[in-house]
């Protein structure tokens, strides 16, 4: 009898070739890709305490600092959370007033709760696998505050986040406050919102060392912001409303980008706001598809521009479903030549032999950074010999199931594989053999989480005809350099490049390409939080400035694929999107002033 089930949980754990190059590809030579290219209710949980979960200790502290009596806090904590720091000090104002004894002892929320009028549920998670490391490592079970390891822990866990918001540039005090008005458990973007809001609210002297996309935030704005809100919860009692969650910025659908060649329906055209007028121009790239409110967080710390969304499906072979915030034209673009295989039997028409007419497949789905086990190719192909032809609908849909979630190809009768790394290159549009050298695992890790070449050449297409004479770019998060590759398909000259990238196996791969095909000064740095603003004011003079900061911060906790710290923003790898904003601050502060 064949197993229908899925992989157990052994099988799921991938399993690597041994490292070293793999055999040559059969990859088709349709493209020189060397040469240059022309142009919810509050509930209780045993305990008493609201939301399910007891408060930080830290928090409690904060508001006795604030001349609150202990008890009142924490009565007011039951009955309405902490999670809004603006309602619970409304709450305990009004206690204030009706007197100590009597807010302690008589004063109820209960009957103020309210029903939200919108689903919170989190967002469907799309049919695609995307890429991100997936850790195997389970969450730890979260500390309820009540006894002193978990008191140390909310120590550490403030500690952390007042460090970040200081390596942020961001003042101690300033820090310590909007983690005592937001709660130690925020994340981490909400956090820096707060000193942002209080630095635009004039609550703070601004020292220059906020972001300056931050500094013209109006209070008007936030007031506008906060009306909202409260509508959203049926404008009930300030003190009764739950947590919000960040609203979900909406992605198109399909998802073509602005102005796909051929689209005509969809011709966009935009006025950016003036701050973010370039020169320098900038272009960040992310994951489409990150946890709610993601996307919302990215525009709103990058001057409020509308991201693009494209899939890279319009453009090639492959899926990729990416954002894209940048201050390019957008009316003059131009695709690489020549372009781009556009369907499977394009780009491996020796596949097409053993191909079975029950798979409908013309795209795959997004390359990732890991393939399929053997043992379970194995299975799909004792299950198809042991079926008949064609297959049940029940094997079929099995089979195909396992097939679009790898991306496996037909290579013989019955017989299915993973894509090799010389054809994930070809399909994201690197030159042939531009990641080996490297071992094998170290090749798909490289290439599932790069930029999807042809795409990005679209967006970058327009500054050909503004910089004849070639472009300095500062490189952040470079990765096996897929912002480089696209300039130089396109024809654009780099003069220099300053490439951050922390990977050495990363930085070894552009390394090679560069000294093959480049004539420019190529400098590397390995951590981005050692690019301080000294720095980046340094480089400004000595080059006389950046034409292009490019880059896509890591997206380990937004991915889909990273089911167990898919932490959004505030986790470690993608929180280092803030200094992607600090950078591009320092860039365009440095830049004025020569």
């Amino acid at each position: 009898m064949v197993d229908w089930r899925s992989d157990s949980d052994d099988d799921d754990k991938f399993e690597w070739e041994s490292d070293g190059d793999g055999e040559p590809s059969s990859t088709p030579a349709l493209r020189n890709l060397d040469a240059a290219g022309p142009s919810t209710l509050v509930r209780q949980d045993s305990n008493g305490w609201g939301n399910g979960e007891a408060p930080p200790p830290s928090l409690i502290e904060g508001y006795v600092g604030m001349g609150f009596p202990k008890e009142m806090v924490v009565k007011g904590i039951k009955d309405i959370g902490h999670s809004d720091a603006n309602a619970l000090l409304e709450l305990l104002l009004t206690y204030k007033t009706l007197g100590d004894d009597a807010a302690v002892g008589n004063c109820s929320t209960s009957g103020f709760i309210p029903q939200s009028t919108e689903d919170d549920d989190d967002d469907d998670l799309d049919s695609e696998y995307w890429e991100g490391d997936d850790d195997a490592d389970g969450r730890e079970a979260g500390s309820d505050g009540s006894s002193d390891e978990g008191f140390l822990r909310e120590l550490s866990e403030m500690d952390k986040k007042i460090n970040s918001l200081v390596d942020m540039g961001y003042p101690e005090d300033e820090a310590n406050l909007a983690i005592t008005r937001c709660g130690v458990d925020a994340p981490l973007y909400v956090l820096v919102d707060s000193v942002c809001a209080s630095q635009a609210a004039g609550e703070y002297e601004v020292t220059g060392r906020c972001f300056d996309s931050f500094g013209g935030r109006k209070k008007a704005r936030l007031m506008e912001d906060s009306k909202k809100k409260r509508k959203r919860y049926g404008g009930g009692s300030q003190r009764s409303r739950p947590p919000l969650d960040e609203e979900s910025m909406p992605l198109p659908n399909p998802m073509v980008g602005f102005n796909l060649p051929g689209d005509m329906l969809r011709t966009v055209s935009r006025k950016l706001p003036r701050q973010a007028i370039g020169p320098p121009y900038f272009y960040f790239e992310n994951v489409a598809l990150a946890p709610r409110g993601s996307w919302d967080a990215f525009s709103r710390h990058l001057y409020d521009i509308v991201p693009e969304f494209l899939d890279s499906k319009y453009m090639c072979a492959a899926a990729r479903k990416r954002g894209y915030i940048h201050n390019l034209p957008i009316e003059t673009r131009v695709n690489l030549l020549p372009p781009a295989p556009k369907t499977i039997f394009e780009a491996f028409p020796h596949y097409k032999k053993w191909w079975p007419s029950w798979d409908n497949r013309k795209h795959l789905n997004c390359l990732q950074t890991c393939i399929a086990s053997s043992k379970l190719t194995e299975r799909i192909q004792r299950a198809l010999a042991s079926a008949s032809n064609p297959p049940p609908p029940s094997v079929q849909k099995y089979v195909m199931k396992e097939c679009r979630k790898w991306n496996l190809v037909w290579v013989g009768k019955n017989k299915v594989a993973a894509l090799d790394p010389d054809e994930f290159e070809y399909l994201l549009g690197f030159p042939r053999d531009h990641t080996r050298g490297i071992g094998k695992t170290e090749r798909y890790k490289s290439l599932g989480n790069s930029f999807q070449v042809d795409s990005v050449a679209w967006h970058l297409s327009v500054l050909k005809a503004m910089y004849p004479n070639g472009v300095n770019v500062l490189s952040l998060f470079t990765g096996i350099g897929g912002g480089e590759v696209a300039l130089h398909r396109l024809g654009i000259h780099m003069r220099t490049v300053i490439s951050v990238e922390i990977g050495e196996v990363n930085r070894r791969v552009l390394r090679g390409w560069w000294d093959q095909t480049q004539t420019g000064t190529l400098i590397e740095i390995a951590d981005v939080q050692s690019l301080t603003n000294e720095r980046v004011d340094s480089y400004v003079e000595r080059f006389g400035g950046f034409d292009l900061v490019i880059g896509g911060s890591p997206c380990n906790n937004l991915a889909g694929s990273n089911r167990h710290h898919r932490d959004g923003l505030d986790g470690e790898h993608s929180a280092l999107f803030f200094h992607y904003v600090r950078i591009l601050s320092a860039v365009k502060s440095a830049m004025r002033r020569m």
